[in-house]
């Protein structure tokens, strides 16, 4: 994980915070149930229900890892933008240069941990995101993706 700090709302900060507690308690004791229950059934080394405890485990201990390294750094912004401009946080719909007038998709900017719903994610630290950063609605925009140059035009900016 990088050092760069991550960007959250105090709500997101707050949500985080209540996960990590909630992982390094209430979630190590009941993965600890799960593999003392697995040991019990006898040979560990062709018990599923054990192997599989033990992955889940190193799955929430990395994730518990990850989320406190994330609000070690994280810096707490303010929402209250006015939506001329795309900022982390903002839901943009963008219409890909050469499709037609309806063909849109909606990116939310920001991290993957403000992420709203289902919304594909345009990091700020990936080139379609920090292309967009600054920029309004009617902006084309042009950023590098692995199969080359594209250019999206800014529809809608919200929040």
């Amino acid at each position: 994980m990088s050092d760069t700090p991550t960007k959250l709302t105090q709500e997101t900060y707050d949500r985080l915070s209540a996960e990590v507690e909630d992982l390094t308690t209430r979630g190590r004791i009941e993965i600890a149930n799960h593999i003392e229950a697995a040991r019990a059934l006898g040979d560990l080394s062709e018990n599923g229900d054990y192997h599989a405890a033990k992955d889940a485990q190193g799955k929430m201990e990395a994730r518990i890892r990850q989320l406190q390294a994330l609000l070690k750094t994280a810096i707490i912004t303010e929402s209250d933008h006015d939506g001329s401009t795309v900022i982390e946080g903002s839901v943009v719909t963008l219409r890909y240069v050469g499709d037609d007038e309806d063909d849109t998709q909606d990116y939310f900017v920001g991290s993957i941990e403000e992420r709203q719903g289902d919304l594909p994610v345009a990091s700020p630290s990936a080139p379609l995101g920090a292309a967009l950063l600054g920029q309004a609605v009617g902006d084309i925009v042009e950023y590098q993706a692995p199969g080359g140059s594209l250019q999206v035009e800014i529809v809608r900016i919200g929040s």
